[in-house]
């Protein structure tokens, strides 16, 4: 079956996309779809516990978003934007300057009086690689000077810089939140741990290629990003004993999804590893290791909305995104969830 970009398009008002985020995290709203009965349910996403049965395991990623956003000058005092992409050596990285004319190589730029870099490189799609120099740590300098790298649809300052980040997260690496995670407190994780459902860590770092939009017309034919990822033993542990004894695996956020189908062999089963994916699901795909999945409501033609609509079908991802709509859910990385049982 061939799908077209056109074939994942729903019409979203531009009122229904969240500036920021709610409080607590767990009062956002939750649509919850049963694909065996059909049934669609409007709940908080509190109520997440009334779907998760003792000995389900919940896979989260635990990757950390990057302070990644920050601003540099030249010599003789051009502004230059500076997003962080990817962690290459020590001190070099790989980043998107704008504008990027005033980057050429051997450039240095100032960022700070603890930070400058030097352009070493220019990609063949425009990135520059860099050469960080600063005195002390990279990391708590960055936690300083650095701005969350939120979406470009986000127009509102985020206020706490916390709050683009999971409440579980742990290893510095991602230029975007794994968002189906933000929903979840450490009471609510608490809770559910009380309740039996274990929870398996796995790490998928998020680039910016997640924003990047579908432009070729067949679907099939869109280059997907490439994203780094690590399942350790103890996860694999968890979730292979699981899949042994019959128990389901629930996916928070597509992260989770792109990171356990990429290791999963065709019995479910996963191997301790690391290295990098450019795994692209959509229909008809036939998922080997996720059994449901939590997830936030996602862009029009995205290749996210493709790979819920892998687990849901086209049409029916199409019918809960325009309930969505008219019931008023909240949309994309602040917005609401929606968990497919």
């Amino acid at each position: 079956m061939k799908f077209y970009k056109k074939d994942f398009y729903y019409d979203l008002p531009e009122e229904l996309i969240a500036q920021t985020p709610v409080e607590p995290r767990d009062s956002s709203r939750l649509l919850v779809y049963d694909r065996n009965t059909g049934k669609t349910e409007h709940k908080v996403f509190r109520d997440v516990a009334q779907y998760l049965n003792a000995g389900d395991v919940l896979v989260v990623n635990n990757t950390k978003v990057l302070p990644a956003r920050m601003y540099a000058h030249t010599a003789n005092g051009g502004a230059v934007e500076v997003l962080l992409l990817k962690r290459l050596d020590r001190d070099k990285w790989e980043v998107l300057v704008k504008p990027g004319k005033k980057c050429t190589r051997g450039k240095k730029l100032t960022v700070s009086e603890e930070l400058s870099f030097t352009v070493e490189d220019i990609t063949d799609s425009g990135e520059r690689i860099v050469k960080f120099e600063y005195d002390g740590v990279f990391e708590e300098i960055l936690d300083r000077i650095g701005n969350m790298p939120l979406p470009p649809y986000i127009k509102q300052k985020l206020k706490d810089k916390s709050r683009y980040q999971t409440v579980y997260a742990k290893t510095d690496g991602s230029a975007a939140a794994p968002t189906a995670g933000l929903h979840f407190t450490p009471e609510l994780l608490k809770s559910l741990r009380e309740k039996g459902v274990e929870i398996a860590e796995v790490l998928l770092h998020v680039g910016l290629g997640t924003f990047r939009p579908v432009k070729e017309d067949i679907i099939t034919e869109h280059k997907m990003h490439s994203e780094y990822y690590e399942v350790d033993e103890k996860a694999a542990e968890t979730i292979n004993r699981a899949k042994r004894e019959g128990r389901r695996i629930i996916a928070v956020g597509t992260t989770s999804v792109r990171t356990l189908e990429s290791v999963a062999d065709e019995n479910g089963f996963v191997r301790p590893c690391h290295g990098n994916t450019e795994i692209f699901i959509y229909p008809p795909y036939k998922f080997k290791c996720v059994d449901a999945l939590i997830t936030n409501f996602h862009l029009p033609e995205s290749t996210l909305i493709m790979l819920v609509a892998a687990m849901t079908g086209r049409e029916q991802v199409l019918s809960l995104y325009n309930t969505a709509v008219d019931e008023g859910y909240r949309f994309f990385s602040f917005g609401d969830a929606m968990m497919i049982v």
